[in-house]
């Protein structure tokens, strides 16, 4: 079977002229409610060439009609100066995180025709989270008028054996390096290294290798399974919006344009499951705009009717200095975050206006942002890692923003750039 990772021709600023740490940003996704920390990295980019300029983060989505020219007239510039074309790549990712750990991941690009986000599907790639499609126009406004993309994506591999990322470590220092530098705010340090030809289709062989039927039946216990390769466990949506624009082009073009054409392929890092810095961290719930007694006495009337079969869970919440625990004894969700989210997406239909939730990374941060009167923060235990193929190939995506691969600070940084024009 045919992997769909390949090699991509990969945009870098020449690192010896630009510098590193100003150059890679985090996320779009992250501090979605504390503009004081795009403000600082704001501060740090300053008028350096920065990765910052190429995106919006999702705290000014609002603000998307404004700032998309900017963005678009700073790829067009970043494409006429500071970016190199590296072609035919791939490149070993050394990630030390904020507390001292390392990361190891593959960047190189993935097929979209072997995606499909949707629930229940059998793709070799899949969503392990349920896709809200009202959150995809938001990131195609940009993509589909960019010439670029910049990856914040991360597919997972359910490498118990250590295959295929992991060999090429011990290869590292006979390779030539990608970049080398510090990541702004204190979020740790990047390396990279390009992989030879040989390297590049080990790889490819040792992907191939994980989706026999084989191996699909000895990992999860069936035989006849849909080979699953890739489970998304970052950037979903981001993935989502690759996917909605390039079917766009293949309407606009017809299938044998489209099959040739950049916008087939996303650029992303691929990680093994089994790394050990990879954390699962539970994604909370922080609604706002609402009177948190309200919300707090619903949400106890909600667990109460529920008749479920799962085993029982227990909830904290926080609210402007309160806290408490509420226990729900037979939920219908199998995970915690299912029960809390079912409530959330009733209540809001008869909130308020000006209700919202927001999804937070961090308990610490979830339990500040409900100091505020009008606001509740929902906190619970996540799920193991090692369950979730099992759990996409069962049971399909997971309830949206179920988990998150360690903590803000260690989400993947905007570093590689590639064409998609």
């Amino acid at each position: 079977m045919s992997v769909p990772f390949k090699p991509a021709d990969i945009l870098l600023p020449d690192f010896s002229r630009y510098n590193g740490e100003r150059w890679s940003c985090v996320a779009c996704d992250q501090y979605t409610s504390q503009p004081d920390y795009w403000e600082a990295a704001d501060a740090v980019a300053s008028d350096a060439p920065s990765t910052l300029r190429l995106i919006i983060p999702e705290v000014y989505l609002s603000e998307t009609d404004t700032r998309k020219p900017a963005v678009l007239a700073a790829m067009e510039d970043y494409l006429g100066g500071v970016l190199t074309e590296h072609p035919n790549s791939m490149i070993l990712v050394e990630r030390t995180l904020a507390g001292g750990e390392t990361r190891w991941g593959l960047m190189g690009m993935v097929d979209l025709m072997t995606y499909d986000y949707r629930k229940g599907a059998d793709s070799l790639i899949r969503a392990t989270e349920a896709t809200v499609t009202e959150r995809i126009p938001a990131r195609t406004a940009v993509r589909r008028d960019a010439p670029v993309e910049l990856p914040h994506v991360m597919m997972l591999i359910d490498d118990r054996a250590r295959t295929v990322v992991e060999p090429l470590v011990a290869l590292k220092d006979t390779l030539t390096p990608a970049y080398d530098h510090d990541l702004m705010q204190n979020s740790g340090h990047l390396k990279g290294y390009f992989l030879t030809p040989a390297l590049m289709e080990q790889v490819e062989d040792a992907l191939a290798a994980l989706i026999t039927p084989e191996a699909m039946a000895e990992r999860y216990g069936r035989a006849g399974l849909a080979p699953l390769l890739f489970a998304v466990g970052d950037g979903n949506h981001s993935l989502a919006a690759a996917k909605t624009c390039f079917e766009e082009v293949r309407a606009a073009l017809g299938d044998e344009a489209a099959m040739s054409h950049p916008a087939r392929y996303a650029l992303c890092e691929v990680v093994n499951l089994y790394d050990d810095s990879l954390q699962f961290e539970p994604i909370y719930r922080v609604i706002f705009g609402v009177e948190p007694d309200h919300v707090l006495t619903s949400f106890e009337s909600y667990v109460a009717g529920l008749c479920g079969e799962a085993d029982p869970q227990e909830i904290f919440w926080f609210s402007n200095g309160r806290a408490g625990t509420m226990t729900v004894p037979s939920p219908v969700a199998a995970l915690t975050v299912g029960t809390v989210q079912d409530f959330l997406d009733e209540y809001l239909k008869t909130a308020p206006d000006g209700a919202y939730v927001d999804y937070i990374h961090g308990r610490d941060p979830a339990i500040a942002l409900a100091n505020r009167p009008d606001a509740v923060a929902f906190i619970f235990d996540g799920m193991a890692k090692e369950a979730l193929f099992s759990t996409v190939i069962t049971d399909g995506a997971l309830p949206r923003k179920t988990f998150s691969m360690g903590h803000a600070e260690d989400k993947r940084f905007y570093t590689e750039v590639r064409r998609i024009k």
